[in-house]
Formats: structure tokens, sequence, C-alpha cells
């Protein structure tokens, strides 16, 4: 009993002595989380007050020449802040929300030189230069990067060019305006220029060659985008013709749980098919169908507005130059709608910019996917990418006869480049360069041929030297045959000897169309048709 009760008291007396002690300690804890968070406190109101720039001003930058240039930041509200740079100073005080803004005044180019910013700290950014800046948009062939390009390795071994500076904006994609995104400046070189867009690349560096200055190229893409993700919310509620797809996103989303869940159930289903698929056409000498994709959902590169919200909205706005753009891919299946969407993408960004910015852009290329060449949604594309250069301050890269029938992703982006780089060479740079295959222009029924009639029509040829091919003529029926072309001056003379009253000329107008029209460029004719016939199959919305 007595070493039983011995044990109880016992018990009870080291459990009160731990009770105590946990008491000690408790207080003791509450005490030191009280003082970190006071000092976690003071340390957050210190980092508040941090003097920020986004990510789009580092070290390495190119800044805009012969404009004012906009530089902005954050820190504490009602902090003053001072920027110098190439011998000025100016000032600003943060607003209530902490944000502050300034104009450099236009400056020529130049460098290198330091920015220095000033408030509750310092931030110095080196190495900087003023130059051009070109902003570099669009899908998956302006994201294909220089080692997935052709002849990569000799290219990037080539590739140290200090006086052209890369920056890439992060993929992402938001509901809702961003201020700042993942990226930074490098200078070029092989060990930087591997992973950038080599449409970008190879523009800058015919650009550099020929201006002597320093070019900045601002990469923002993102593979498999259709063109309404890269718009405003304002954009895509200006036109009613638009709110078709919004409608199709709000569904989309509605469905997307059940659509996800039945797709991961078959996604071996799905790939297995499609690689079958893929060994089929390749055997046919077609190229391969799209890989299956997961449905569209919350946080896809589709979301209308998702991208300029994530890639565009974070560098604004910054002082460029222009902007070059490589997207249709994604919008094939709407051709028509995309007549109105790409001038609305156009005009969208120049008021983002304030500007009436250079827009330059790439014409797809062919790609061998449709057997009938008169229903092409590739070619309606092209027909809309054509149409769009009556908005003024736009040029149009052909690319018909670059492009790689079996694959989506063609390895010559060098030449893309370069004709990207003449159209900017001779409209914005005034430099005398042909940059221009023929457009067509009008056409004119001649008894039983069509005369064809074009601008950029100095020494109409065939580029190799042979009969002009990729021409069809139709009457009323609509019913398209090959046609006899000859050159005729400025004009191409189009008939056929089984139509009697012509009605319509295309040229071009396929997926994969063998064509052989050009000038004394060199640059091929742009895919064209002279009738606005509906192909109600291809107007899907």
């Amino acid at each position: 009993m007595a070493d039983g009760l011995h044990a109880e008291q016992t018990l009870t007396v080291t459990g009160r002595s731990r009770g105590d002690l946990h008491h000690k300690i408790m207080t003791q804890m509450i005490t030191m989380n009280r003082i970190v968070f006071f000092f976690l406190a003071a340390c957050a109101s210190a980092l508040s007050a941090q003097v920020r720039l986004p990510a789009v001003f580092s070290s390495n930058m190119v800044l805009q020449r012969n404009v004012e240039i906009p530089v902005w930041g954050w820190a504490s509200p009602g902090e003053a802040i001072s920027v110098s740079f190439n011998g000025t100073i100016v000032r600003a005080i943060t607003d209530t929300g902490g944000i502050w803004t300034v104009s450099l005044a236009p400056m020529k180019e130049g460098g290198p030189y330091e920015l220095l910013v000033r408030g509750s700290n310092e931030i110095r950014l080196k190495n900087v230069m003023v130059g051009v800046v070109w902003f570099c948009s669009g899908q998956s062939n302006m994201e294909l990067s220089v080692a997935k390009a052709a002849n990569a390795e000799n290219e990037i071994a080539a590739a140290a060019h200090p006086m052209i500076r890369l920056f890439t904006v992060k993929r992402a994609v938001a509901e809702t305006p961003q201020t700042d995104c993942s990226g930074r400046w490098d200078v070029c070189s092989p060990k930087t220029v591997p992973g950038f867009s080599a449409a970008s690349y190879y523009f800058g560096c015919e650009l550099q060659s020929k201006l002597g200055i320093t070019v900045g190229l601002i990469h923002s893409s993102y593979g498999g985008s259709p063109i309404e993700a890269w718009m405003t919310p304002d954009a895509l509620n200006s036109d009613p013709d638009f709110l078709s797809i919004l409608d199709r996103w709000k569904k989309s989303v509605a469905v997307y749980p059940e659509k996800k869940k039945e797709f991961d159930l078959r996604r071996s289903e799905l790939l297995n098919a499609w690689q079958a698929d893929s060994v089929k056409a390749a055997k046919e000498g077609s190229a391969p169908p799209p890989r299956p994709q997961e449905p569209l959902g919350p946080g896809s590169k589709s979301t209308p507005s998702g991208l300029y919200h994530a890639m565009v909205a974070p560098v604004l706005p910054f002082a460029v130059e222009g902007i070059l753009w490589y997207q249709g891919e994604s919008n094939v299946s709407r051709p028509y709608l995309y007549r109105k969407l790409f001038p609305a993408l156009i005009q969208d960004w120049r008021k983002l910019w304030k500007k009436e910015l250079p827009f330059y852009y790439v014409q797809l290329p062919n790609l061998k996917r449709a057997p009938e060449p008169s229903r092409s949604g590739w070619a309606e594309l092209r027909e809309a990418q054509l149409m769009t250069l009556a908005l003024p301050k736009t040029g149009m890269a052909v690319t018909i006869d670059i492009g790689d029938p079996m694959n989506l992703h063609p390895g010559n982006k060098q030449d893309v480049g370069l004709r990207l780089a003449g159209i900017a060479e001779a409209l914005t740079y005034a430099l005398p360069v042909g940059y221009c295959g023929p457009l067509y222009r009008s056409a004119r029924v001649d008894g039983a041929s069509m005369r064809i009639s074009f601008d950029y029509a100095e020494k109409l040829r065939a580029a190799d030297g042979k009969p002009l091919t990729g021409f069809m003529i139709a009457g009323s029926d609509q019913l398209f045959v090959s046609a006899d072309a000859r050159i005729d001056g400025s004009s191409v003379i189009v008939s056929s000897a089984s139509i009697a009253q012509p009605a319509s000329v295309r040229y071009a107008w396929g997926d994969n169309p063998s064509c052989n029209l050009t000038n004394d460029t060199g640059i091929p004719a742009s895919p064209f048709r002279t009738d606005d016939w509906r192909e109600p199959v291809l107007d899907k919305k």
C-alpha cells in the first residue's frame, strides 16, 4: 500500500511539475512568438519600403531611342524617388498605392550607361544601351528556339553579338492584368541564345547588321495559343461577333471537370491512336495530326485575355519601336472571324502603347493537310492576314515557299527573320531594300481569260524559271480547275480551255500549294483569290 501510495503521490507531484514546466515553456514561447512577430512585421515594413523595378528593367537592357522613356516601379507611399541616366536626373513621389513613374527625355542611341534608381535604397543597373526595341509575340512558331531550328549548332556557335540583347517573358496565364513577369535581359551569346525565339533572333541579327546600333528583343509567346488569349477584355467585348468566343469559353469552363476526368481515363487510348495516325500520315506523305490536348479549362493558354494579362500587361508601357507577330495556326478553324480578330488585336495593342506602332507579321507557311485545294482553312487564314495589310503601318512576311509540308513547325526560321527584317528596314528605317513579293490588286475578265494585276509587280517571273504554277480558274459554277498562266508586264493572264466564261481565279489556294510567282526581290507572291465565295464548312465559330 505504502509503495502504491508513494508511487501515486510521486506521479501526482511529477505531473504537477510537468504542468508548471509546460506553462513556463508556453509562456516563453508566446513571448518569443511575439518578438518574432514584431521582428517579421518590422522586416515586412522595411521590405515594403524598398524601391523595386519590374523585371523588364535589368542590367544589360536596351531602352528605345528617340522617344520619351517611361521608367516605373514600387516603393512606400509618398516616398521620394530619383532616376539618373545618361547625365539626366528625374524625380517622382510614389502615389498612395506605392507606384512611381518617371519619363526620361528622348535620346540618341549609345551606351553602355548605368541607370540608377534611389529611394530608401538604391538600384544600379549596368551595361544599359539605348537603341531599338522590338516586342515579338505569337504562338509556337514564334516560340520555336534557336536550338530547335535549322542549323542550330553552327548558329549557336556564331551567336556572339554583344549589341543584341534578349528578354524572354516566362509563359504564364492570369485572370486579371499582372504588374510584373519573370524574365531578365541577357547579352546575346552562344550561352544565352539557344532557348531564345529563332525568328526573333534572326530578325535582330539582320536588323543590327544594317543599322549598326543595339537591338533589344522582348520575346513573349506561348505555343498553341489562339489570338483571343492575347487581346484585352475591352477588345473582346468591342464586337458582337467576338461574344461567341466568350460564350464558348464559359461553356468549356463549366464542363471542364467532367471533360478532364474523361480525358485522363482515355489518355493512353488517345495517345496510342494519335501515334498510329501519325505513322499512317507519314507513310501517305502528309503532316501528322495534332497531338491530343487536355480539355480547355481554368489556367489554359486559350483563356480569353489570359496571355494579355500575364505576358503583355506586365511589360506595359515599356517603350518599343514596333511589334513582330507570328500566330494564326490555332485560329485556322475560324478564318472568317480572324478577319476581324487580327485587326482588332493590332488596334488593341496600339491603344495599349498609346502609339501607332509598326506591326509586322508572318503569313502562315505551307503545310500538307487537306487534299482538296479549293477547301482550305489555311488558305483562308492567310487571306485574313493579307486583308489586314489594309491597316496603316503593317507589313506581312510571305512564307508560302519556306514551310515544311510535314511539320507544323518548320525549322527554317532564318528566312522568316530576314523577311521580317526587310520589312522593318524598308518601312520603319527607310532603307533601300526590296521587301515584298507581288500582292494581288485587281482582276478583270478579258474574253475567256482573266487579267490579274499586282502591286509590287516589278519584273514578275517564275521563281524556278519554269511556267507559272498554282493558278486555278472557275466559272459561275464555282468549280475550279488548274489554269494556264503567263506573265504580261505587270499582270498575269489566266485561262483554261475548259472555262469559256471565267468568274474567279485563285492562286496558291491550299494547305500546301505548288506555286512559283515572284518578282525581282525573289520573295513569293502572297496566296489570293479574286472571289469572295463563302466556304461554310470552314467557317466554324
